[in-house]
């Protein structure tokens, strides 16, 4: 039997609609929610504490907010940073003094206030006025001052689990079928879109509504549904927490010799939309950092790969990216290279004045030759087989060892060279 217009009669947001009111119904982040965990013993014991809710969207900070003021009796305001100020803070403020008792105030997109306005919370939060629950995408300990992070605690939601947001699904399907008996959605077809959401039940039932407004009188199965739904991108911000969460997984991969779950990371940066030329300057800098002298292609490599893309661009330059990440995961490591530098510019910060030995010195004019400039340099083509022994660090310094390559790949046969050098300078010497 048809039921039409049972889709004109859903005004309210389906993620809304079936909000739950207690914790028992929430579905995800278990290291919360189980029993025995501190916020179940909290939310039990009729209890809640100022804090931030840090995850990606989707994953259930409103409703555990509420799911707070709603266990120890507060009551609630809810505010967006997005287009609240101080002003709509100072009035949920002086609601709160009104009426005699603290208020919980929820904000969400907490990282949009400024300094000063979140400044404005710090004395309300401090006498009792107001609970704060705040909810953000972007890294508290980046957006938010130290203040205002030193009386709330840091609580990280992770992107739900596709079981997790299936029980959601089904939990709305049976919501749906109280105003429209026929509507049903088959097992594969809620599990695709749960694995299609990414982690945020939002957007899983954003898409399951539509499907109720598109038909709300028939069985919806996995191949209707994909035909309906778009899959959702993968989360990605160019200047967020994801974009540096991927480059990092990327380089780790590839510092650890694992090229399949590199080339995952740069498909998963990829398919996001991330700029190649910005992977392939970071390739350029793993080669150099992390494999260095161990293989000294593998800058090639990597240089090639920048220089493919900027020839052929995308798609087909993109393959000379993945050629370039599969070798230096493969490559021999070492960072001697790279600890050398860091050596090297330690010691000069420590003494930038020392002095260059005359020996050493550049000697174009003849004043410069009669106060010494040049004297005593030994030229090593002239020795028979290139070795010489001489000073070459400032007197006070000495001789350093800021070079230590290992024995992986053809830095080993630098070490070898190394080793020898000084053993043939010590017999020079003799």
């Amino acid at each position: 039997m048809d039921a039409p217009a049972a889709s004109n009669e859903v005004t309210v947001p389906l993620a809304y609609s079936i909000r739950p009111s207690s914790l028992a119904d929430v579905a995800g982040q278990h290291e919360l929610t189980r029993d025995g965990s501190w916020f179940a013993n909290m939310i039990a014991e009729g209890r809640c504490c100022s804090c931030i809710f840090w995850g990606p969207p989707g994953v259930g900070k409103t409703t555990l907010a509420m799911v707070m003021a709603e266990a120890a009796d507060l009551p609630l305001s809810q505010l967006s940073a997005v287009s609240a100020g101080k002003a709509e803070v100072q009035a949920v403020v002086q609601q709160a003094k009104d009426e005699g008792r603290t208020r919980l105030l929820f904000l969400d997109e907490i990282h949009r206030f400024n300094k000063a306005q979140q400044d404005v919370l710090l004395p309300f939060i401090e006498d009792g006025t107001l609970i704060l629950v705040g909810a953000t995408t972007e890294n508290p300990s980046f957006s938010l001052n130290n203040a205002l992070l030193s009386r709330c605690r840091v609580i990280v939601l992770e992107a739900l689990q596709a079981a997790d947001i299936a029980v959601i699904l089904r939990r709305a399907v049976t919501h749906l079928q109280q105003q429209s008996p026929d509507f049903a959605v088959d097992d594969a077809a809620i599990d695709w879109l749960a694995a299609a959401s990414g982690g945020d039940a939002r957007y899983s039932l954003n898409a399951l509504e539509t499907l109720f407004q598109a038909d709300a009188a028939r069985l919806w199965d996995r191949a209707s549904v994909e035909q309906h739904a778009m899959q959702r991108a993968g989360r990605y911000d160019r200047d967020g927490d994801a974009h540096y969460d991927l480059i990092s997984a990327l380089h780790k991969c590839v510092r650890d010799s694992d090229p399949d779950a590199a080339v995952y990371w740069l498909a998963r940066m990829l398919e996001a939309g991330e700029q190649p030329l910005y992977i392939a300057r970071r390739l350029i800098r793993m080669a150099s950092e992390d494999i260095g002298l161990a293989d000294p292609k593998a800058l090639n490599i990597a240089l090639d790969a920048h220089r493919m893309y900027e020839i052929l661009g995308s798609p087909e330059g993109e393959q000379g990216l993945f050629e370039a990440a599969i070798y230096l995961a493969l490559a021999g490591k070492s960072n001697a290279a790279y600890m050398a530098e860091k050596a090297a510019r330690r010691l000069a910060k420590q003494h930038p004045q020392a002095a260059v030995p005359k020996h050493l010195r550049n000697a174009p004019t003849k004043l410069m030759k009669q106060l010494g400039h040049g004297a005593g340099y030994q030229y090593a083509h002239d020795a028979a087989d290139g070795v010489v022994d001489q000073a070459h660090f400032p007197e006070e310094l000495g001789e350093q060892q800021l070079y230590q390559p290992t024995e992986r790949g053809f830095e080993k046969t630098l070490a070898q060279r190394k080793a020898w050098l000084a053993a043939r300078r010590a017999e020079v010497q003799r």
